[in-house]
């Protein structure tokens, strides 16, 4: 088995291969399990391993674990069977992280999937500045609070992946809090 240090940075090109590269997953998003063995050089051990102790969650199985799939983040259109939240269900506020240097461009704009297909935000702040320093080169990170009950109740679908992720097209800066 490679180490652990050597399998979490293979999880981030399976990510890459599962959400990002065209052609390798169907329309549900799923790719076969010895496509993405034979494409990163991994055994089957170290896939479960990355699948079982990736921190967010990232990855799932099919019933026979013949297939593989990243469960959201997807850059080209995946049906991962996402399921709209009941209003009454949904969080009164979610957060995004983000940076100084966007900051600007969702004041005017709000929240863009940009080259995704949603908008990702957490129910906690803490995940949320973690994922807002993934993309912080020098800029300070800086935590959005989103109405989402609001945005719900006004006919925008919400939907929770299988890791906790929350999902949407888009967030209009309206529904937005920013920091001072």
């Amino acid at each position: 088995m490679k180490t652990e240090k050597e399998l979490i940075n293979k999880s981030k090109e399976v990510s890459y291969l599962l959400r990002h590269k065209e052609n390798f997953v169907d329309k549900n998003g799923y790719a076969s399990v010895i496509n993405v063995l034979e494409r990163t050089v991994l055994t089957a051990e170290n896939l479960d391993w990355i699948v079982d102790n990736n921190n967010k969650k990232r990855f799932e199985y099919n019933e026979d674990k013949t297939l593989i799939r990243a469960r959201q983040g997807h850059s080209q259109t995946v049906d991962v069977g996402l399921k709209a939240i009941p209003s009454e269900r949904v969080p009164f506020s979610l957060y995004h992280g983000t940076t100084s240097a966007n900051i600007e461009s969702i004041r005017k704009n709000g929240l863009l999937k940009m080259n995704r297909q949603h908008v990702h935000m957490s129910h906690d702040k803490e995940t949320a500045l973690d994922v807002g320093k993934r993309y912080a080169k020098k800029e300070k990170v800086l935590l959005l609070e989103i109405h989402a009950k609001l945005m719900s109740f006004e006919g925008h679908k919400i939907f929770r992946s299988e890791n906790g992720v929350f999902l949407t097209d888009n967030v209009k800066p309206v529904y937005i809090k920013f920091p001072e």
